[in-house]
C-alpha cells in the first residue's frame, strides 16, 4: 500500500464491525433487480465492486412499506421473500472482504412513476407538492405513520437475518425523514408536526423501531443532505440543528448535498463534471465538527488521492466513490497497489449510470460497458484461435475494440488517420466545462497500450493497406463528419458548423444563431462558448428544450448557465433558410414562420453523416468485418464503446 494513501486504507470500526478501508460504494439504484428482490445480476454487479477492493458496499434502497414504491424496479423489504437474495448478495461480498449495509427507504412525496404508468398516489407528512415531479401528495394518517415506522424495523430485521452488517435509513435528498423535519413541507398540527421536537419524532421513532428488533452489533446509519440547495428545502443551519439533536442515535451519518424535490436541488444527486471534485465536502465537514457521530461524505469524488485528503483533513471518516466504482470496480485495489495510471477515472458524464436509471434500464458506464453486464462480460474469455485484427479508427469505439480484442489474445493493430487518438471526444472536451470528457481518450488509450495493441497514427486505412496486411478480421470505427445539408440562401450568408467553432477555425460575428437539430450537449456548449466570447447568441432547437436528449442533471444545470448568460432559446424551431443577416425558422408543428433578424453568423449543429468510404471499398473482403459506432450510424461515444466491446467478443 502506498504511504500517501494511508488514511484511505486504514480500517474503521463501527460498533463491532470493522470496515477494511474508507472507500464506500453508496446505495444507488441500478435497475438490475427483478421482482423487487436481489437477483443474479445485482449479486454479480456488487460482487465486482467487492472484488475490486471497496471496503463498504451499501445496497440500493429497499422499500419498507407498500407506499414506498417510487419506481417500478426498486427492491422491497416488506416480506421474507427478500431474504434469500440479500443472503446471496451478502455472502458473495463478504467472501471478498467487504462490509455490506442495506438502505431502508420511503420516498414520501418524491415518487417518479408507477408500474402501470399512471399518476401515483404519494403519501407525505402534509399535502405540500414538489416541483420536480409535480406530485401533490396525500397527508399520512397516524395509522400509516405507525405502519411505516414499524416497516423500517421489520425491514431491518429481515436484512439482519440475511446476514447484512447494518442498514442505512435514507433521509437525504428530501425523502420522507427529511420531509418530516422540514417546517415548509411538514405543516401537521399533531405529535409529528409543529415544534422542532415533534418534527424529529418520526426519525426518532424509526431508529427506535430498528433498535428494538436488531442485535446490539447491528449497525444503523442515517443518510442525510448537509444542505438541500432548494428554495423550500432544508438549509445548512436547519440540518445542523437536526443532526446535533440526533447525535448518538445513529452509528454514522452519511452526508451528501441536494434534494430530489426541485430541479436545482436534484443536480446534486449525481453532480456532473461542471462541479468541482468534492465540492460538497465543506458542508459535511461543518457538521462533522459539531457532532461525535462518524461522518461519511459522498459527492463528486472520483480519485483516491482526493478521498484520502478529505479523511486526512478530518472532513470525513469515509468517502463515497460510487461513480468511480461504476467506471472502474478495481479502483481500490489499483490504488492500493500504486497502479494509479491504470485507474479508469470517472468523467461524470452521467450518461449511462444515472442516465440509464432514469430511462428504466440497467445502469452501466460509457467507458466501461462491462458494468451492469457482469453476467455476460464480467470475465475476459481468451479467444479460441488467435487472429490478426485490424482496427480502422482511433476514437473511443476503436480503442475499446482494440483493447478487448488484444486482451483476449488476438494480434491487434489500430490505425488512426490523424496524429491524435480520440475522435470526436477531442471535440467534446473543448466544450465549456467539459474538459474532463477527454479522460475517456486517456483511459481507453492506456487500456489499449496495456493490452499490447500496436497503434499506428497518421495512416488512413484503404483497400491497398488491407491487402498488404491481410487481417483475419477488420473492425471499422471510422466515425462521422458534420452534416452540412443544403440551406437555402447559404451562399449569401456566413454559415459555419459546430466543429469549426470548437476548433477556432472560423471568425464568428457579434450576433449568432445556433441551429441545433441534435438537442444534446453540442448546441448548448457552442452557444455557451460564443456567449462567453461576447456574442449575442440565440439557440434554436428542434425539440422542446435544449439538451432534451442528454441526462437531466447535466441538462438542467446547463440550462441555468444559458439563462444566466442571457442566451435566447427558441424551442420547436427547424432551420428553413438564411440570407445575409436573417435566419428563417419553421415551427415544427405550427404554421407561422419564425424570422430572426440581425444575425451575422449561422452555426450548424445538425448532426453527422457516417463515414462509410472504407466500408464501401471493402465490399469484397472475405474475413470478418464489424462496423461499429458512428460509421454504422451517428450516435454517441456510449454506443461506440459498447459496440467495440461486443465486436471484440465476437472475434
Amino acid at each position: 500500500m502506498t504511504a500517501s494513501l494511508a488514511h484511505l486504507y486504514s480500517p474503521l470500526t463501527i460498533r463491532r464491525t470493522t470496515i477494511k478501508n474508507r472507500i464506500m460504494s453508496t446505495g444507488h439504484d441500478t435497475t438490475l433487480p427483478t421482482a423487487f428482490v436481489p437477483n443474479d445480476a445485482l449479486v454479480a454487479y456488487q460482487t465486482a465492486r467487492a472484488e475490486g477492493g471497496a471496503g463498504l458496499i451499501v445496497i440500493q434502497v429497499a422499500g419498507v412499506h407498500e407506499t414506498a414504491r417510487y419506481t417500478s424496479h426498486l427492491l422491497m423489504a416488506t416480506s421474507d421473500a427478500c431474504i434469500p437474495g440479500y443472503r446471496r448478495l451478502a455472502e458473495a461480498c463478504h467472501a471478498q472482504g467487504a462490509t455490506v449495509f442495506g438502505q431502508l427507504f420511503h420516498p414520501g412525496r418524491e415518487i417518479m412513476e408507477t408500474a402501470e404508468g399512471t399518476a401515483p398516489v404519494a403519501y407525505a407528512p402534509s399535502a405540500v407538492p414538489n416541483q420536480r415531479f409535480h406530485v401533490m401528495p396525500r397527508a399520512m394518517s397516524r395509522v400509516m405513520i405507525d405502519e411505516i415506522v414499524e416497516g423500517f424495523g421489520a425491514a431491518a430485521a429481515r436484512l439482519e437475518a440475511a446476514g447484512l452488517d447494518g442498514v442505512e435509513v435514507v433521509g437525504s435528498h428530501g425523502y420522507l425523514p427529511a420531509q418530516f423535519v422540514n417546517p415548509r413541507v411538514n405543516i401537521r398540527d399533531d405529535l409529528y408536526g409543529g415544534s422542532f421536537e415533534n418534527r424529529l419524532r418520526f426519525i426518532r421513532d424509526v431508529v427506535a423501531a430498528i433498535r428494538r428488533v436488531t442485535g446490539p452489533d447491528f449497525v444503523v446509519g442515517l443518510r442525510f443532505s448537509a444542505e438541500d440547495s432548494d428554495l423550500h428545502g432544508l438549509t445548512a443551519e436547519e440540518v445542523l440543528a437536526v443532526l446535533k439533536a440526533l447525535d448518538g442515535s445513529f452509528d454514522y451519518l452519511n452526508l451528501t448535498v441536494g434534494s430530489s424535490a426541485s430541479f436545482g436541488g436534484a443536480l446534486h444527486i449525481a453532480p456532473a463534471m461542471a462541479f468541482a471534485s468534492g465540492y460538497g465536502a465543506p458542508a459535511a465537514a461543518a457538521i462533522k465538527r459539531q457532532v461525535s457521530t462518524p461522518v461519511f461524505y459522498t459527492g463528486r469524488v472520483n480519485q483516491p488521492q482526493d478521498a484520502d485528503r478529505l479523511i486526512a483533513r478530518g472532513e470525513a471518516d469515509m468517502v463515497g466513490m460510487t461513480r468511480a466504482l461504476i467506471c472502474d470496480p478495481e479502483m481500490p485495489n489499483k490504488a492500493e497497489q500504486n497502479r494509479f495510471d491504470d485507474i479508469r477515472a470517472c468523467i461524470a458524464c452521467n450518461q449511462a449510470c444515472i442516465g440509464h436509471f432514469q430511462l428504466g434500464v440497467p445502469i452501466s458506464c460509457i467507458q466501461h460497458p462491462e458494468t451492469g453486464r457482469e453476467l455476460r462480460y464480467g470475465r475476459i474469455e481468451p479467444a479460441g484461435h488467435r487472429k490478426r485484427v485490424l482496427v480502422a479508427g482511433g476514437g473511443p469505439g476503436g480503442l475499446k475494440a482494440a483493447a478487448v480484442a488484444a486482451s483476449r489474445g488476438h494480434e491487434v493493430t489500430l490505425y488512426e488517420a490523424s496524429d491524435r487518438l480520440g475522435g470526436q471526444a477531442l471535440l467534446a472536451q473543448l466544450l465549456p466545462r467539459r474538459s474532463e470528457f477527454g479522460g475517456i481518450v486517456t483511459n481507453l488509450t492506456h487500456e489499449a497500450e496495456q493490452a499490447g495493441v500496436r497503434i499506428v497514427k497518421r495512416t488512413r486505412v484503404d483497400a491497398d493497406l488491407v491487402g498488404r496486411e491481410k487481417p483475419d478480421a477488420i473492425i471499422l470505427a471510422t466515425g462521422a463528419l458534420p452534416r452540412r445539408p443544403e440551406v437555402p440562401g447559404a451562399e449569401s450568408a456566413h454559415v459555419v458548423d459546430a466543429w469549426q467553432v470548437l476548433r477556432d477555425q472560423v471568425n464568428v460575428g457579434a450576433s449568432v444563431l445556433v441551429a441545433d437539430w441534435r438537442c444534446d450537449w453540442i448546441g448548448m456548449g457552442v452557444a455557451e462558448k460564443l456567449a462567453r466570447a461576447g456574442c449575442k447568441v440565440r439557440l434554436a432547437v428542434t425539440g422542446y428544450m435544449p439538451g432534451q436528449r442528454i441526462q437531466s442533471y447535466v441538462r438542467d444545470q446547463w440550462a441555468g448557465v444559458l439563462h444566466d448568460l442571457g442566451i435566447e432559446v427558441i424551442p420547436y424551431a427547424e432551420l428553413y433558410g438564411v440570407d445575409a443577416d436573417t435566419v428563417y425558422l419553421s415551427h415544427v408543428s405550427g404554421k407561422t414562420p419564425i424570422i430572426v433578424d440581425g444575425i451575422d453568423t449561422l452555426v450548424l449543429s445538425l448532426g453527422h453523416d457516417a463515414e462509410t468510404t472504407l466500408e464501401a471499398q471493402l465490399g469484397g473482403f472475405d474475413g470478418a468485418l464489424h462496423v461499429i459506432g458512428d460509421c454504422m450510424t451517428p450516435r454517441t461515444a456510449e454506443e461506440a464503446v459498447l459496440e467495440g466491446l461486443r465486436a471484440a467478443w465476437e472475434l
